[in-house]
C-alpha cells in the first residue's frame, strides 16, 4: 500500500472505481435488506474486492467484500485508523448514520494509545464475568420468557424471546435498573435503524449517564462498577461512552445472533433435525450463522488518513471504509473453509479491534437457543421463509419478526 505524492492536491493519478463521482450502491434500502447476498455477488462481479457504496443518501463509503483484503485492513490500524473525527466534521448533523459512526472516546472509535487505554478498561470490566454464572443467568431469564408463550402454541421469537432475553442479560451484567435500560435500548435501536437516530443518540446518552452516576454512588458486582473503579479513573461521560459500546454490542447484535441461529436451525436441512436430535451442537449451528448471516453484516469502520492504494485501487482520505463481514465470509476465495466447525469467519472482527466479548456472546446465544429447543422441540416456522422480512439499515442483519408454532406445552419449573 502506498500514498500518491500529489493526492492531497487533487484526484490521484490512478483512477479507481471507489474514487468516483458515479453511482454508488445504496445499503440503506428495503431492497438491499431483502436480498443482500445477491447484491454482494453483483458488487464483487462488477467491482472486485472494493465497492463504492452509500451508507445513507449522500454519505459515500467503500465496502470491502474481499476476505483477504479485509484481513489486511483489520491488521493495519496505522493506515486504517478507527477515529472518524476528520470525516465527521463535514457530515450534516441530521445524517441518519452519524450517531452510529461518530467519534466517541471509547475503544471502538479511537486509534493508537487512546484505543489501547479504553480497550484495557473494557476488558477489565468483561474478564471478571463468571461464565458459569452467566449460563445460569441466561437460563433464569429464558425460562419465564418461554413460560409466557409455551401454552399458546405460537410466538414471535424476536419480540417475545430474543430481544427481552438479550436486554435482560445485558442489564444484569451492567447492573442497570430496567427503567434506565429501556431508554438506552430504545435509543440504540433508533441508532441502528437510522430512523430518528439523533433523538435516539440523545436518549441513549441520557440513560447511560444516569446509570454511570447511579453506579458511582452505589457500586455493585457488575461491569459498570468495575470500569468506574478502574485505576484509569474515568469520569462519568467517559464511562457513558464505554457503556454505549457495550449496549451497541449487547442487545441488537446479540438478539440478531439468537434469532438468525434459530431461523437457520428451523430451515436448514443439514441442521434442523440433527440439532434437535443432538448429533450436531448448537455451537456448530451458531458458527454456521456467523459465516452465513452475521448479526452485524457491514461494520468495523476505518478512515484512511490519506489517499491509499490497496488492491490496485486508490481509497480517498478520511472517507469511511466498511468491512462487509457478510460478503467477506461469502467470498469464493474461502469457500472451502466455511464448514465443518471452522471459525475463520470475520463476525468478531480481527486485529486490534477484534471483539473482546465474543466468548460471552457465544455462551449467551448458545444457552438461549438450547433452552428454547429443549422446551419446545417440535417448534417450526409459522410462515414460509420467503415471507419473513428484514429490517432495513446498512449495518445489521435483523429480522422484523420470527413467527413460530408448536404443540401447546406446560410451563417449565422455575430455576
Amino acid at each position: 500500500m502506498t500514498t500518491p505524492p500529489t493526492a492531497a492536491r487533487g484526484r490521484p493519478a490512478q483512477s479507481s472505481p471507489v474514487d468516483t463521482d458515479g453511482p454508488r450502491v445504496p445499503l440503506y434500502t428495503a431492497d438491499f435488506a431483502a436480498d443482500p447476498y445477491r447484491a454482494y455477488r453483483e458488487m464483487r462481479t462488477r467491482y472486485g474486492s472494493l465497492v463504492p457504496v452509500e451508507l445513507s443518501p449522500g454519505i459515500p463509503a467503500t465496502l470491502v467484500v474481499g476476505y483477504y483484503t479485509a484481513l489486511r485492513i483489520f491488521n493495519d490500524p496505522s493506515h486504517f485508523p478507527a477515529d472518524p473525527r476528520a470525516w465527521e466534521k463535514d457530515v450534516p448533523a441530521d445524517c441518519p448514520v452519524l450517531p452510529m459512526m461518530k467519534w466517541r472516546p471509547n475503544a471502538l472509535r479511537s486509534a493508537g494509545e487512546e484505543h489501547a487505554r479504553f480497550r484495557q478498561i473494557n476488558i477489565a470490566g468483561l474478564e471478571m464475568v463468571d461464565q458459569y454464572g452467566l449460563q445460569g443467568i441466561v437460563a433464569k431469564i429464558a425460562v419465564p420468557l418461554i413460560n409466557s408463550f409455551c401454552a399458546e402454541g405460537s410466538a414471535d421469537l424476536v419480540r417475545q424471546y430474543a430481544f427481552p432475553l438479550a436486554f435482560a442479560v445485558l442489564n444484569t451484567l451492567l447492573g442497570s435498573p430496567t427503567a434506565i435500560a429501556e431508554r438506552a435500548a430504545n435509543g440504540m435501536a433508533a441508532i441502528f435503524e437510522g430512523i430518528d437516530a439523533g433523538r435516539g443518540n440523545e436518549e441513549l446518552i441520557a440513560a447511560l449517564l444516569e446509570l454511570a452516576q447511579l453506579k458511582r454512588a452505589e457500586p455493585g458486582a457488575d461491569i459498570t462498577s468495575r470500569m468506574i473503579a478502574h485505576p484509569a479513573g474515568l469520569g462519568d461521560m467517559d464511562i457513558v461512552n464505554q457503556l454505549s459500546t457495550l449496549y451497541g454490542a449487547g442487545i441488537e447484535p446479540q438478539q440478531n445472533l439468537i434469532v438468525n441461529a434459530l431461523l437457520f436451525i428451523l430451515t436448514d436441512e443439514r441442521f434442523g433435525g440433527n440439532v434437535l436430535g443432538g448429533s450436531l451442537s448448537t455451537r456448530e449451528a451458531i458458527d454456521e450463522v456467523l459465516f452465513n448471516d452475521p448479526p452485524m453484516a457491514n461494520f468495523c469502520l476505518s478512515y484512511p488518513r490519506q489517499p491509499i492504494l490497496i488492491d490496485d485501487v486508490w481509497l480517498p482520505a478520511h472517507q469511511p471504509v466498511v468491512i462487509s463481514i457478510a460478503a467477506c465470509n461469502d467470498d469464493p476465495a474461502i469457500a472451502a473453509d466455511r464448514y465443518g466447525g471452522n471459525r475463520s469467519h470475520l463476525a468478531w472482527g480481527a486485529g486490534p479491534h477484534a471483539c473482546p466479548a465474543s466468548s460471552l456472546a457465544y455462551l449467551i446465544a448458545q444457552e438461549a437457543v438450547d433452552q428454547l429447543l429443549d422446551a419446545l422441540p417440535e417448534m417450526r416456522l409459522a410462515v414460509s421463509p420467503d415471507e419473513l422480512s428484514w429490517r432495513p439499515g446498512p449495518f445489521h442483519r435483523a429480522l422484523t419478526s420470527l413467527p413460530v408454532v408448536f404443540p401447546e406445552s406446560a410451563s417449565l419449573p422455575p430455576l
